[in-house]
C-alpha cells in the first residue's frame, strides 16, 4: 500500500481526491489495481474502489445499474458512493472462495432479483442513459413489449451488423444468425414478463465475498429475459453453477425446455465479444446459431 499524506491526497483530481469527495473521509493510502481501478483506504478503516469510466454516460449507467439492482433487496452489490464524468466510487468487496451454500443462496437471490421486474424489455435503470454499455461496447436501451422482436432488433442484429462491417463476420455467414432472429417467436419459449437483469453476468462480475454472500459488479442492467443472465453464467463458466441453478429453480422454476434455449440467449454476448475481440468469438457465435437453427 502506498501511503500518502492527507493534504496531498485531498487536493487535485486523482483517485484519492475523488474518493475523499464522495465519501467525506480523509484518505490514508492508494494502491493501483489495474489500468482503470484504484484501491483507496479511508481514515475510518474502510476501503473503496475508484474506477475510471469510459466517459460520463458509462459512469452514470454503471452507477444507476448498481443502485437499481440494490433496490431489489436481493443479490448484494457494492454500495455506490458517487460518480462524476470520469470516475465511479464503490465499496471494495473482500473476496472469499465459492462455496455450496453461497452458490445456492446466490441462485435464490438472483431469482428474486429477476422477479423484481422492469417496466419493459430494454428499460434502463432509473436515472440511467439510453446510450449505455455492455463492458466497453455500446448498448442502446430501447424499450419494447415483445421479447423476440426486441431481442433481435436491439441486441443481436446491431452487433451482427457491426461485426459484418468490421469484417469479423463474413457477409455470407451472417444469414444463419438472421434466420435465427426470424424464428425467435417460435424459439423463445413461453412469454415471460421483463426481468430485472444484471445484463453482463459473466464469472468476472460475480464476486464471492469473504462473508459467504455473492456481490455483483459492473452491470449492464436493463429489462430483459431472465434466461439471458443464466445463459451468460453458463457461457463463460461459473463456479458451483449446478448449485446456483438449484437455488434459482427452487425459488422460481424455469419454463420447460429452457436448456434448449441457452444458445438463443448466448448469441448476444458472443456477438458483443466478436465485435470487441475478433474472429474467435465470431466463430463461436456462428456455431451456436447453426446449432440453434438445426434444433
Amino acid at each position: 500500500m502506498t501511503v500518502r499524506p492527507g493534504p496531498a491526497v485531498q487536493g487535485g483530481d486523482g483517485p484519492g481526491a475523488v474518493a475523499a469527495r464522495f465519501t467525506g473521509r480523509a484518505v490514508t493510502g492508494e494502491r493501483p489495481l489495474s489500468g482503470s481501478l484504484t484501491e483507496v483506504s479511508l481514515d475510518d478503516g474502510r476501503v473503496v474502489i475508484v474506477k475510471r469510466a469510459d466517459g460520463a454516460e458509462a459512469a452514470r449507467a454503471e452507477a444507476a445499474g448498481l443502485r437499481w439492482l440494490a433496490g431489489a433487496g436481493t443479490v448484494r452489490v457494492p454500495a455506490v458512493h458517487g460518480h462524476d464524468e470520469r470516475r465511479l466510487v464503490v465499496d471494495r468487496v473482500a473476496q472469499g472462495r465459492p462455496g455450496e451454500r453461497a452458490a445456492v443462496r446466490f441462485g435464490r437471490d438472483l431469482a428474486r432479483l429477476h422477479a423484481a421486474g422492469a417496466p419493459a424489455f430494454g428499460a434502463p435503470p432509473p436515472g440511467g442513459p439510453v446510450e449505455a454499455f455492455v463492458g466497453p461496447a455500446p448498448m442502446r436501451n430501447v424499450t419494447g413489449d415483445d421479447w423476440p422482436h426486441w431481442y433481435a432488433e436491439h441486441r443481436v442484429l446491431p452487433y451482427l451488423r457491426r461485426a459484418v462491417d468490421d469484417g469479423t463476420v463474413r457477409r455470407a455467414e451472417a444469414g444463419v444468425v438472421e434466420r435465427v432472429c426470424e424464428r425467435l417467436p417460435e424459439l423463445a419459449g413461453p412469454a415471460e414478463p421483463p426481468a430485472r437483469l444484471h445484463g453482463d453476468l459473466w464469472n468476472g462480475n460475480v464476486l464471492w465475498g469473504a462473508d459467504g454472500h455473492v456481490r455483483l459488479i459492473d452491470p449492464a442492467a436493463h429489462g430483459g429475459h431472465r434466461e439471458t443472465d443464466l445463459a451468460m453464467l453458463r457461457l463463460f463458466g461459473c463456479p458451483r453453477l449446478d448449485a446456483v441453478l438449484e437455488g434459482y429453480r427452487e425459488t422460481a422454476p424455469l419454463a420447460g425446455g429452457w436448456e434448449t434455449r441457452v444458445g438463443v440467449h448466448q448469441l448476444f454476448p458472443l456477438l458483443v465479444h466478436a465485435v470487441l475481440f475478433g474472429r474467435g468469438y465470431a466463430e463461436r457465435a456462428l456455431a451456436v446459431a447453426r446449432s440453434v437453427a438445426a434444433g
